[in-house]
């Protein structure tokens, strides 16, 4: 996307009134251009001679940087001879952002001096990547240099311990922001957070503390604390929250109907699945996508309703993945329904699944109803496609864990 008319008329005017050869006109001109995506007319104004004008080279290399032509980015910034601050943390950030930790650390060692910019861009790289321990190593090399974190920095930590079950540094984490935000409260983004990973780490008793004490709350608060409780099978408690949701007049949205389909299923609801189905479709007009239908067939299978389940999936307006129909084999296997186990299998096959799981199911249904020959044939098909059995993996319940990268 170009700067538009208004960069274009502004930069004509300045050519019009003859102040284009002015430093600072002429560097927030290359500013806007690069900012925008014009690096051909940014360089075009740009003057590799001026070493010193640290401003000018900043200028193009964020704008290259930004545009994800971080080689060029790189070529400017090794011969700028006056590096400022920015440009240290703009190429940081860059290759963090890219998942290129090697470079983005090469560079944050080099850099003359740091700020919190600078600390943030590796740490979130770190936790991005998932490598907690760097980010929670850098983020205590950052504190014994003084360095004060600041929301940015929380956000990534308490990422990293959502991400890696590390409640006692969650913990702390959270101990640190109530003093700071002791008056105030949490803001909305830092009060899901810690929402977010007290629930990731099973702690839903300090997760519904933090949800009560926040004054302002979002549809992200409310999905992130009913999908919480229904994963952790409190179920009751999640569909009573989505009542309360409701009652306050907060608009459910599709990462909302997931939560209560998800503790609907986990509840054994499945009347009331149906109606929160039906709900979402006809009066917030959500059209249902993969992860609803999945929780459905998940919900029908944990309650023995197989045929129900496949007669679902054949009336699903998108085309059932994997997931789905790995949901309906392993239900078939813990209700030893065979004939619709080698349908769902049949679908896997179509969808060119690898996945040792669908065989070693298969064949362990077979074996439970005591059909010995097929089950050790599934094995031996297992074997002749080159596919291996990984050591103490099974396939379970397979749409919760599915449909919980919602709340993620």
């Amino acid at each position: 996307m170009g700067a538009g008319g208004t960069g274009a008329q502004l930069h004509a005017h300045v050519v019009k009134v003859g102040c284009q050869s002015d430093a600072f006109v002429k560097n927030a001109l290359i500013g806007m251009h690069a900012s925008c995506g014009d690096l051909e007319i940014a360089g075009a104004l740009f003057d590799r001679r001026a070493r010193e004008d640290a401003v000018a080279w900043s200028a193009m290399i964020t704008g290259c940087a930004r545009r994800g032509n971080i080689s060029a980015a790189r070529e400017l910034f090794e011969e700028c001879s006056v590096k400022d601050l920015v440009s240290w943390n703009v190429m940081i950030t860059a290759y963090s952002k890219r998942g290129e930790m090697a470079q983005a650390r090469e560079l944050f060692d080099r850099v003359p001096e740091r700020d919190v910019v600078s600390w943030n861009a590796m740490i979130s790289g770190y936790v991005g990547c998932g490598s907690h321990m760097n980010a929670m190593e850098l983020f205590e090399q950052m504190q014994s240099m003084g360095e004060k974190p600041d929301v940015v920095t929380m956000l990534s930590l308490l990422s990293a311990c959502a991400n890696s079950g590390d409640l006692d540094v969650g913990r702390r984490l959270h101990f640190s922001l109530s003093e700071k935000f002791s008056r105030t409260g949490f803001t909305v983004v830092l009060g899901n957070a810690l929402i977010d990973m007290y629930a990731k780490c099973g702690s839903m008793k300090s997760a519904l503390e933090v949800f009560w004490v926040m004054r302002d709350k979002d549809v992200s608060t409310w999905n992130s604390i009913i999908g919480g409780l229904a994963l952790h099978g409190h179920v009751t408690e999640s569909i009573d929250l989505f009542k309360k949701m409701l009652k306050q007049k907060v608009r459910p949205d599709e990462i909302t109907f997931v939560a209560v389909l998800i503790a609907c299923s986990h509840g054994g609801m499945v009347a009331k699945g149906r109606e929160y189905f039906n709900l979402m479709q006809q009066k917030y007009r959500i059209e249902p996508n993969v992860k609803h239908y999945g929780c459905m067939v998940d919900m029908l299978g944990r309650a023995g309703l197989l045929k129900e389940a496949f007669e679902f999936i054949d009336t699903m307006k998108v085309e059932p993945n994997s997931v789905i129909w790995r949901t309906l084999l392993g239900a078939c296997r813990v209700h030893g329904e065979i004939e619709l186990a080698e349908h769902a299998n049949r679908q896997l096959l179509k969808a060119r699944s690898d996945d040792s799981g669908d065989y070693v199911l298969l064949s362990n249904i077979y074996a439970s109803a005591g059909e010995w020959l097929e089950s050790e044939k599934m094995r031996k098909l297992m074997d002749d496609s080159g596919v291996n059995k990984e050591a103490g993996r099974t396939v379970v319940d397979g749409s919760a864990k599915d449909a919980m990268q919602s709340f993620r």
